[in-house]
Parts: C-alpha cells; structure tokens; sequence
C-alpha cells in the first residue's frame, strides 16, 4: 500500500472513531442520562462550581459547534460561551435531546470533508492554533470528559447504576 492510500485509510479509521466515540457512545450514554431524569433534575448542580447537566450539553453543543463548524468548516464563530453556563431551565429534556441531533446532522457534512491531507491544516479556535486532527482529537476527549460528568451526576442524583455494560463481561483478557 502506497503512503497515499495508508494515510487516506488512517483518515476514514478517524473519522470512524469519531463517529463511535462521539455519535454513538457519548451520545447513547447522554441520551439515556437524560431518560433517567425529570425536567428538574436535569438542571441540578450540588453547589456553584458543578454545572447541570443541562448546562454541560449545551457547552458540549456550542464547543463543538465552534471547533468543527467554525474552525474546520469555516462557519461564523457566533459562540457565546458564558450562555452555556449561565442558562438556567432554558430548554427541556426533548430540546436537549433535539440540539445534540441537530448537532450531528450539522457535523456530519464537515467531518466527510475531512481527508488526509486536511488533518495538517492549521486553524484557528477560541483563540488557539490547531491542526484538524488536533481539532478533531479535541473534540472527542470532550465529549468523553463531560460524559462523564453527565453519568456522575446522574449515579449521584439517582443513586443508580446505568447500566452502560449491562450484560456484557468486562473481565475478558483476549
């Protein structure tokens, strides 16, 4: 296989884990804290320096429509970063659930533009340079982090297990 075609091969493996790790797995795992919840409690925060989980999608929303829409994809960076955190009950669970699949489809045409060559290109984000894949990279650590947030608080709230692995043995060593 010539370089050319091994890079294009590693660029749709990235684009692929993308998909996985944001679309699928952050997003399941998002979608099915919020099932778990009332209205209310999808905007509780234990003290001033946790957000709400309703807090954390819209930041999830606004930072990935402003690094792959806008730094990637070109879009007018129209961010207003400080209204993620400072929205309070503005939206219910079905709106949360709507912005993260109007975020997917708003995605979707940006990350299939993405080829080997592009994951080089440098630009600019929230005042940072960074490469597309860096971009990219970025953006999936992301989403996992504040998954992760977003499953504490519901085991917090709920004193539940959410069953992420439900019948699946996590002990297998091969």
């Amino acid at each position: 296989m010539d370089i050319e075609k091994a890079a294009s091969k590693n660029c749709e493996h990235l684009i692929e884990a993308f998909h996985e790790h944001v679309f699928t797995e952050s997003y399941n795992r998002i979608k099915k804290c919020l099932d778990f919840l009332s209205e209310d409690e999808v905007w509780y925060s234990p003290n001033e320096h946790v957000n709400s989980i309703g807090n954390l999608i819209l930041h999830l929303c606004g930072n990935a429509k402003q690094y792959i829409l806008s730094g990637i994809g070109g879009k007018i960076d129209a961010r207003k970063r400080q209204d993620e955190f400072d929205s309070v009950k503005t939206t219910n669970k079905a709106g949360l659930n709507q912005q993260l699949d109007e975020l997917k489809e708003a995605l979707i045409p940006v990350l299939s533009e993405i080829d080997a060559e592009k994951l080089n290109e440098v630009k600019k984000v929230q005042g940072f340079e960074k490469t597309v894949l860096a971009i990219l990279i970025h953006v999936i650590e992301h989403f996992s982090y504040h998954t992760g947030q977003i499953t504490f608080l519901v085991k917090f709230i709920k004193n539940i297990d959410t069953g992420y692995y439900a019948g699946v043995d996590l002990n297998i060593t091969e």
